[in-house]
């Protein structure tokens, strides 16, 4: 399986040819639904799966850009810049509607209205590791990171030497009003995905990165160090479990669950409270990359895969909607990307109103960010 770069968003900027304006919007043949272009410059990225781009009140999102950070006002489609300059580590606040992000060695912090910006944390090591994230009642920012920057792997290790370096790391939290950085679990696993639950201001998931079939990946932590848990473990040769993300209620954690890898494909969630599974059984047509859930949690959207993805051959090439039914997913074709290349991963997000799914596409030359609206057009 690939590994995602969820850190430098900027790579948009040079990763694929200019072209000819893509269109504006579309009914999808094939399926009839809308879909709408909402960035206008090449190069555009929405974030990561996992990483929030919108404010609570769902007006606005936060894309990457080949000169930084914008806003797209969701209603309107009106885009203004936010911050200039290679932006990392990009995460969205809900309460105060400010973007964090890791800019030039310095933890930082802008206001998506007024644009406002301050320091707020600097450590070289900062770069080194995945983050950021911020908890629910945004008060603090955490991630991973190498203790050693002398001990990081060159840019372009792969993905089983990263992982068999036994690189010494540790997740941290940064007090978003004093800067203080703290380290509250160390390991030689390389830690990865960090991610804090959207209700549990002190409940931190992450995973250890490398083979997916060599590694117990999805685990959960306080931030004081207390309770760390293993949240999925594997039961054969080749299971391979990933790309997880918390449900939008903080109940469940999702991920992408194969048994064993190739043969049989689930998306699979475990009640954070009981410890209770859940596997809802899916096509090799529909197995995506990456998995998202609506705001109410009654439905996923999936990205679909490319001619080199796990699943392949036999995936499918679309952005899905799927609804859970019987034990499985019923899938429903929103967006045709057999032009698409998944070098560039979509990462699929649902807009705050559950109407629309966004992603982030080449399938008319460079990078753009796109939205098909959930309910059919004609």
């Amino acid at each position: 399986m690939r590994l995602a770069c969820a850190l430098v968003l900027s790579f948009a900027a040079a990763a694929w040819p200019r072209a000819a304006d893509p269109p504006a919007e579309w009914i999808e043949p094939a399926t009839g639904h809308h879909v709408i272009r909402l960035s206008r410059a090449p190069g555009s990225a929405s974030l990561y799966f996992h990483q929030n781009q919108y404010t609570a009140d769902g007006d606005k999102m936060v894309i990457a850009t080949r000169e930084g950070l914008s806003t797209i006002n969701l209603k309107t489609h009106e885009i203004a810049p936010l911050v200039e300059g290679r932006i990392s580590h990009v995460v969205v606040g809900r309460k105060t509607r400010q973007v964090f992000y890791l800019k030039d060695g310095i933890v930082s912090a802008t206001h998506l209205d007024t644009r406002a910006t301050r320091a707020i944390a600097t450590d070289a090591r900062l770069r080194s590791g995945s983050g950021l994230t911020v908890n629910a009642d945004e008060t603090v920012l955490a991630g991973s990171l190498v203790e050693s920057a002398a001990a990081a792997p060159p840019p372009g290790s792969s993905l089983e030497a990263r992982w068999a370096a036994r690189l010494p790391m540790a997740l941290y939290t940064i007090d978003i009003k004093t800067g203080a950085i703290n380290v509250f679990h160390k390991s030689t696993d390389w830690l990865n995905h960090v991610q804090f639950s959207p209700t549990d201001p002190t409940l931190v998931m992450f995973c250890h990165e490398g083979p997916w079939h060599k590694v117990d990946r999805i685990w959960t932590i306080r931030t004081d160090g207390s309770g760390l848990r293993k949240m999925h473990a594997r039961t054969m040769e080749m299971e391979i479990a990933g790309h997880e993300f918390f449900s939008p209620d903080g109940k469940t954690i999702w991920y992408d669950l194969q048994t064993p890898k190739y043969k049989e494909f689930w998306l699979a969630g475990v009640a954070l409270a009981t410890g209770e599974q859940t596997r809802y059984t899916i096509a090799r047509e529909h197995w995506s990359v990456h998995w998202n859930a609506a705001p109410d949690g009654t439905r996923f959207a999936g990205d679909g895969g490319g001619p080199s993805s796990v699943a392949a051959p036999g995936n499918g090439q679309w952005i899905y909607l799927f609804t859970p039914r019987n034990g499985s997913l019923a899938a429903e074709r929103l967006v045709d990307l057999s032009k698409h290349d998944y070098r560039l991963e979509p990462n699929v997000s649902f807009t705050p109103d559950g109407q629309w799914i966004v992603f982030r596409s080449n399938m008319h030359g460079s990078s753009q960010v796109y939205a098909v609206e959930v309910k059919k057009a004609r």
